[in-house]
């Protein structure tokens, strides 16, 4: 049997390994915040902010920063129907309501045409997620912020290394959030980041993501409010650290991975893979490929064909109102065109550091031989 390519898992070298053996042996006690200082610290002048919380994941980040903008029941959330529910589970543990609103049929992102539309009385803060490192189109997004004065999310959790008009993805809206699963681009193993540029929400972020304990307080054990635990341990922190020292060239690589595959594809005319518009720079976390609605290639063709040569393959995510949670409640999306048409037509491809241009050919080849034989 060939060998497996998975579709994506982390770079480990020996300098994770050390920091992480380092963290294990002497980050206790005094110790115990020194890698999680230290990579917040690394992390916020890669992103150009001024203040990051390293937290336990990036839901958790995203249900700090709801919290802290004090939205709840009755609050309304736009958010793009096509998203993983991570996005929209915070959502739901604070109460408030979410709007789902289609996708582009380009950069699959966040209509803002729509966002626009879908804001209401109620509308408390619009998310607007960069959706497999794609990114969103964020002067439109902050326009319709500042003219309606709602807050603007970036959840940038598959986008690390996009850049949009010179700035960072996750430094444009009034906070960020990023996700350091073993799946992406940089890894803790677990464990996300809240982002921002606001002080004083920074300042209630801080205090919630502790137990509700403000960081000016001298009383021992004496909450303020009550909060979380959204704290990322120092062990995590210290393969962060050691990911952010190579994190040009762990970004690097993802793109070239994803230009490999758009030089394999130049020739196939019905379908494109993830855009990289004038002015932007796509972090390229997970390629995607999206076949035209004229073929019959079909997501079930796609993935079974992968499955046969031995290669792992992902779904492109389906909308979120058509999940059961969402059915249950009684949300409808199915005017959402896009995102109930292109994840039928559509595949998640392989991407990780250390795929050789021979691993890249096996993936490719399988595309090639069914648009040979479909189209």
């Amino acid at each position: 049997m060939k060998s497996r390519i998975h579709y994506c898992h982390p770079s480990i070298t020996n300098l994770e390994i050390d920091y992480a053996a380092d963290a294990t042996k002497n980050g206790w006690g005094a110790k115990c915040y020194e890698y999680i200082d230290r990579f917040e610290s690394d992390f916020q002048n890669y992103l150009g902010v001024d203040y990051a919380i390293a937290t336990s994941s990036c839901t958790g980040a995203i249900q700090l920063g709801l919290h802290a903008l004090g939205i709840g029941e009755g609050d309304e959330i736009i958010l793009a129907d096509t998203n993983w529910v991570a996005t929209l589970s915070p959502i739901i543990h604070v109460g408030a309501t979410p709007v789902f609103v289609d996708i582009l049929e380009d950069t699959w992102c966040l209509d803002p045409k729509l966002v626009e539309k879908a804001i209401t009385k109620n509308t408390k803060a619009i998310v607007a997620v960069h959706l497999y490192g794609n990114l969103c189109n964020m002067d439109e997004l902050n326009a319709i912020s500042k003219k309606y004065g709602i807050p603007l999310i970036e959840d940038s959790a598959e986008a690390i290394g996009s850049v949009y008009s010179n700035r960072r993805a996750g430094s444009m809206g009034l906070f960020g959030t990023f996700s350091f699963h073993g799946t992406k681009t940089i890894t803790t193993g677990e464990g996300g980041i809240f982002v921002t540029n606001d002080e004083n929400l920074y300042d209630k972020a801080l205090t919630l993501s502790n137990h509700g304990r403000h960081k000016l307080e001298k009383k021992q054990f004496w909450p303020s409010e009550i909060g979380f635990k959204f704290k990322m341990s120092n062990i995590q922190a210290s393969i962060g650290c050691a990911q952010m020292e190579r994190i040009e060239e762990l970004t690097g690589r993802k793109r070239e991975i994803l230009e490999a595959y758009k030089e394999r594809f130049k020739n196939i005319e019905c379908a494109k893979l993830n855009p990289e518009n004038q002015g932007t720079v796509n972090g390229a976390w997970m390629p995607n490929i999206v076949f035209s609605k004229e073929t019959l290639i079909t997501n079930d063709i796609l993935i079974n064909a992968f499955r046969e040569e031995n290669i792992d393959a992902r779904s492109f995510f389906w909308p979120l109102s058509s999940t059961p949670p969402m059915t249950l409640r009684g949300i409808n999306g199915k005017h959402n065109y896009n995102s109930y048409s292109i994840p039928f037509r559509s595949v998640n491809l392989p991407s990780y550091h250390d795929m050789t241009l021979e691993d890249v050919d096996r993936v490719s080849q399988v595309i090639l031989n069914i648009v040979a034989k479909y189209v």
